[in-house]
């Protein structure tokens, strides 16, 4: 038997050794599915839609974060009937563990929801102050698509509830490197500044190294309302003292504009009791201005002193013979609504009066028309 010599195979150099490179087996099947390189780790999907209610600002504010959020997914508008926990089933359907929810109230206040899927913390916000980037057509412009720096305030750190809605913001506005729809470069910052009890929102493009900025847009205001434990309910972590719904604010200033009506129908009725008859009451007929005139103003000085002398009297006898009042009496009593009401009534039953008296002077001055021939 002669031995038949095998060729030898050439064997190759190993090539050096990356991070994200996957070696790949000398002899592979052809049915085996080729590995991919593993690069995209962080897969955050963000749910950002809205509950029918909403006006049209606040759709343009809904669009503009989808534009700066390549990570974001859509749903249409949810119905205001169905509870708030169907949310986390949309969202799991949707392959998402984020969610952005905006929330109309009276077509007028905008209430944001944002949420870890499925298990939280969720935190509900009052929006104010909104301005879209159609509304301000800002000089700044950055690639759509492009990776965000995000900065935030100092006091983020101090707080505990400030810490949990940081990392919070953090999940949701950054965007994942090695996103599919994301750019590999960073050219736009967020900044979220803490002032007055309230997250401002402001994106800037960043125009060179040495940190010069341009906004861009948009621009709101968050008003944290509450934090709970789990998505979209649950527990309650923590919640604003400081918080006044837009509606108790709507109704004071209604009853401050309402006291400010009141006490302009008092002042009419009080200047109109007290207006004199005629323009000057002292000058009766044209010996007033005979003889000297200094006389007579030295005369008319000498008389008002007495008269306030004689007041003045007066005024300390009645203190002394009348007995004193105690405290409790003193206090007056605070008004109740049928008060309110019947005080209100007659006044405009006075204002009414007033002005059918003013009316028939003015009738009565005017000069009879004469008929014509």
């Amino acid at each position: 038997m002669v031995k038949k010599n095998k060729p030898k195979v050439p064997q190759l150099q190993d090539p050096k050794k990356d991070d994200n490179m996957v070696v790949l087996p000398p002899v592979r099947m052809s049915d085996d599915p080729t590995p991919k390189q593993i690069k995209w780790i962080n897969r955050q999907r963000i749910l950002v839609f809205a509950a029918r209610g909403i006006n049209h600002r606040h759709r343009h504010l809904m669009e503009d974060l989808k534009k700066l959020m390549p990570h974001h997914k859509t749903e249409s508008k949810m119905e205001r009937s169905k509870n708030l926990y169907v949310v986390n089933e949309i969202s799991e359907m949707k392959n998402c563990n984020k969610c952005i929810l905006f929330e109309g109230r009276k077509m007028r206040d905008l209430y944001l929801w944002m949420s870890n899927i499925p298990n939280g913390p969720s935190v509900k916000f009052l929006v104010e102050n909104i301005y879209t980037m159609g509304e301000l057509k800002m000089t700044g412009n950055c690639l759509r698509g492009s990776r965000p720096l995000l900065s935030f305030d100092p006091q983020f750190t101090k707080d505990p509830h400030y810490s949990l809605l940081k990392e919070l913001l953090i999940q949701i506005f950054g965007v994942p490197k090695h996103h599919p729809k994301s750019q590999p470069f960073f050219d736009h910052v967020y900044t979220f500044m803490i002032l007055d009890n309230r997250i401002w929102f402001r994106n800037y493009q960043i125009l060179s190294e040495d940190g010069a900025l341009a906004e861009i847009g948009p621009r709101f205001v968050l008003n944290p309302v509450k934090i709970f434990s789990g998505s979209f309910g649950g527990a309650t972590l923590w919640e604003n003292p400081k918080y006044i719904s837009p509606a108790k604010l709507r109704q004071a200033f209604a009853k401050k504009a309402g006291n400010k009506y009141e006490k302009r129908i008092e002042q009419k009725v009080l200047h109109e009791a007290t207006k004199p008859e005629t323009g000057y009451p002292d000058i009766e007929d044209a010996a007033f201005f005979k003889g000297d005139p200094l006389k007579k103003a030295e005369h008319v000085v000498v008389k008002e002193e007495t008269q306030d002398a004689e007041m003045k009297d007066d005024v300390e006898k009645e203190n002394d013979e009348s007995p004193k009042k105690p405290l409790s009496m003193k206090l007056k009593k605070p008004k109740t609504k049928p008060d309110m009401a019947i005080r209100r009534k007659q006044l405009k039953a006075k204002s009414k009066k007033i002005s059918d008296q003013i009316k028939k002077r003015k009738q009565f001055k005017k000069k009879p028309v004469k008929p014509k021939k």
